[in-house]
């Protein structure tokens, strides 16, 4: 009889190991949309060529004119306005007054070749978040755009030399540790996730403890809390 040999055993399949997993993506920080508003086409242009090549910003919109500027702001909704003070048949005072009228919510950077103290001090209690100066070089006022974005107060210091020089009196007002340490990071120009993270406390009490300053102080936005530090409170920070 032939032998016959056993039929040789299949290789066993080698074991499979899943893909590895790509590793994370860092998350992008959020583009900020910006809208330009200054009647000088010449300075306009050329901040629009700045500012469309830098991927952290996307120019919404732009106009010389405030009147149209008003109906634009409402509908594209930017996160930061960039204002001239003088915009020919009326100034950023009266532009602003117009533009809270209109409940706008986003961030304004005043940017300008200059202002009259007394105008600057106004600005600030209407609750702008910064003024910067057209002398100033491309990369501070880029700068200057990401940190207001984020929820700080820009303050040129020229303008700053004058807040301080309207320094007045308390009125009786005291504040808390707490209070006290935070008013010392806005001056500083903190945001609240800054805030938080020297306090070692959340975000979120940051914010309860600006809400509580703003009610004890009478006073809205950051700006102007800044502002009523620096003129009445400074001898209690």
């Amino acid at each position: 009889m032939t032998k016959h040999e056993a039929p040789a055993k299949p290789d066993a399949p080698a074991l499979q190991h899943p893909p590895a997993l790509p590793d994370a993506i860092a998350t992008p920080p959020p583009t900020i949309r910006i809208f330009l508003l200054d009647d000088h086409s010449l300075f306009r242009e050329g901040l629009l060529r700045l500012l469309s090549s830098d991927a952290r910003f996307l120019i919404t919109g732009h106009t010389g004119n405030p009147a149209e500027a008003i109906a634009l702001l409402q509908e594209l909704k930017p996160d930061v306005l960039i204002l001239d003070y003088d915009l020919g048949t009326e100034n950023a005072l009266s532009f602003l007054s117009r533009l809270n009228a209109a409940n706008f919510l986003g961030k304004v950077l005043l940017v300008t070749a200059g202002l009259p103290d007394k105008d600057a001090l106004t600005l600030i209690q209407s609750g702008i978040s910064g003024i910067f100066h057209k002398q100033d070089s491309p990369e501070d006022l880029q700068r200057a755009i990401l940190e207001v974005a984020q929820g700080r107060v820009i303050l040129d210091q020229q303008y700053l030399q004058a807040v301080v020089s309207a320094n007045q009196p308390g009125n009786g007002i005291h504040f808390t540790d707490r209070e006290r340490t935070t008013l010392r990071h806005l001056l500083q120009g903190l945001a609240n996730k800054e805030i938080a993270a020297s306090l070692n406390i959340s975000e979120s009490a940051v914010k309860a403890t600006l809400q509580q300053l703003f009610s004890k102080t009478g006073v809205r936005t950051r700006s102007q809390l800044v502002l009523l530090a620096i003129e009445r409170y400074r001898d209690q920070l």
